[in-house]
């Protein structure tokens, strides 16, 4: 491979053809060839690839038909998913993958105990170690359809049987006093509460290697001869910090990194046997399923958190994978679908009301104004799918208003305030009230230079874009063209 761009020899003459599935895309990119090649050996430079240099002949041999060796193609599938915001897999492109290790990479992985442990340690250590925005390697990219959805349907599977004289090591074990006090295990979990409450006041961006770092420390922790039922408590804590990790991961654009942590923390849930958490896990892993233009793959997720958690999470868990599972069939075009998870959302959310029960900590979020606000947005999805449908948009006003309401009084969720206000204002815009959404989109700017948040930048300049299109004329969309200038000036550096 020398000092060249990383290109195999392949058939040459006859035999070989143009890349036509590469083609389209690199067309559809708007890219030059030396911009393609930039940011490739940018790219490259970041995983350590220091061989690597890609010029514009190479990028031309690859359209040409020419197969570059790894790590280009997981590269080029990055770089295309990050400019068209879905996933453009390796074979999309008209490459081929190469055969990886699973137990080392991507989202198919052994469902044990200890290896679960092993990975999560080593993928934290990776993602403090180096921080690259989306890459912890060469061998982190994001997976979707079957690749994605069969390994986590393993989650419902019933773990191997116990050999035979496990249960008097497991009564040894549990009389065996551990490292770790009841307070100290108290206080894990309380710190986990915490976290929770930091990225829903100030966004992913500020406090998650705080986080990777406590989930770090805690895989540490599992490693050590603990009581079974702090093993248990343990891989709990550990799930709910690795889904923290990639939920704020996702906030700030790093999809990979997310979607790595989503798996990792449904492994641990598993480890917990703590099914409502990982539905939870599972919801998360089908919002990003949805930010990323697969609702087939969020559907599936969905379905199966449902399965799973059918007959143990409590109702307003089961409000909001009725929410998520509308949003999925709203961004795939069904709207009596759609309009029937919204009516379960809102009557077993009428359950969770005047329950008593304890709810766990990861699922308060779900208030009145989320259940709102998720179904607000799927009217606005069905609206855009429908073709700007007038009809859906009327659905989605009252909804969202009711949302930005609730939030407007909630200082604990800015960014869900935010996020809010953009959806509120592309409503507007969808109901041709370019003033309105102007204004909106004002008040969420000023919220987003306090939360740092990539989500809410990229929604906001969206709702810019869309409004600067649609009507880019009007004085007030060129005085909120300015402002997003000043306020939001470049993509925001995740950490």
């Amino acid at each position: 491979m020398g000092g060249n761009g990383g290109s195999a020899t392949t058939a040459t003459g006859a035999d070989k053809r143009p890349n036509e599935l590469l083609g389209s895309w690199f067309v559809r990119s708007g890219w030059s060839k030396g911009e393609l090649a930039r940011q490739v050996n940018r790219r490259a430079r970041q995983l350590g690839a220091s061989h690597i240099s890609t010029d514009t002949s190479r990028v031309r041999r690859w359209l040409d038909g020419e197969n570059p060796r790894e790590p280009i193609p997981r590269i080029l599938s990055e770089l295309f998913s990050e400019r068209f915001g879905c996933v453009v897999a390796v074979e999309d492109l008209g490459l081929r993958a190469a055969h990886r290790s699973p137990s080392v990479s991507g989202v198919d992985l052994p469902w044990t105990g200890p290896q679960t442990v092993a990975l999560i340690s080593e993928f934290s250590r990776s993602d403090l170690m180096l921080a690259r925005r989306g890459f912890l390697g060469a061998s982190l990219v994001l997976s979707a359809g079957p690749t994605l959805i069969e390994p986590m349907q393993r989650w419902l599977v019933p773990s191997p049987a116990a050999p035979r004289e496990e249960p008097a090591l497991s009564a040894a074990a549990s009389r065996r006093p551990g490292r770790l006090s009841q307070p100290e295990l108290d206080l894990l979990e309380s710190t986990t509460v915490m976290f929770r409450q930091w990225d829903a006041q100030c966004g992913g961006g500020l406090r998650r290697k705080a986080v990777v770092g406590q989930l770090h420390e805690v895989t540490d922790l599992l490693q050590e001869p603990q009581p079974q039922a702090t093993t248990r408590r343990l891989f709990k804590v550990a799930a709910e910090l690795a889904e923290l990790a990639g939920w704020m991961s996702y906030d700030v654009g790093l999809q990979p990194t997310a979607q790595k942590y989503f798996v990792l923390a449904l492994h641990a849930a598993k480890e917990a046997a703590d099914r409502p958490l990982g539905s939870y896990v599972l919801s998360s892993m089908s919002r990003q399923m949805i930010h990323l233009g697969r609702p087939d793959d969020a559907l599936e997720l969905i379905h199966l958190a449902q399965y799973g958690s059918r007959d143990c999470a409590g109702p307003r868990t089961q409000s909001m994978l009725y929410a998520m599972e509308a949003r999925a069939y709203a961004n795939m075009g069904q709207p009596g679908k759609c309009k029937r998870a919204v009516r379960m959302a809102e009557d077993t959310f009428g359950d969770a009301v005047e329950s008593d029960e304890p709810e766990p900590d990861w699922i308060r979020f779900f208030s009145e104004a989320e259940l709102h606000g998720e179904n607000s947005h799927s009217y606005r999805d069905l609206a855009y799918v429908a073709g700007r449908s007038p009809t859906y948009a009327s659905l989605a006003e009252p909804a969202m208003q009711k949302a930005v309401d609730l939030f407007e009084k909630d200082p604990e969720h800015q960014r869900s305030y935010a996020l809010n206000l953009v959806g509120m204002g592309t409503v507007h815009l969808l109901r041709r009230e370019p003033e309105q959404c102007a204004v909106l989109v004002r008040e969420a700017l000023g919220i987003a230079r306090k939360v740092r948040s990539e989500r809410v930048n990229t929604r906001i300049r969206k709702t810019v874009d869309t409004a600067v299109r649609d009507f880019g004329d009007l004085a007030a969309v060129v005085d909120l063209t300015d402002q997003l200038a000043v306020d939001l000036p470049e993509t925001a550096e995740a950490v």
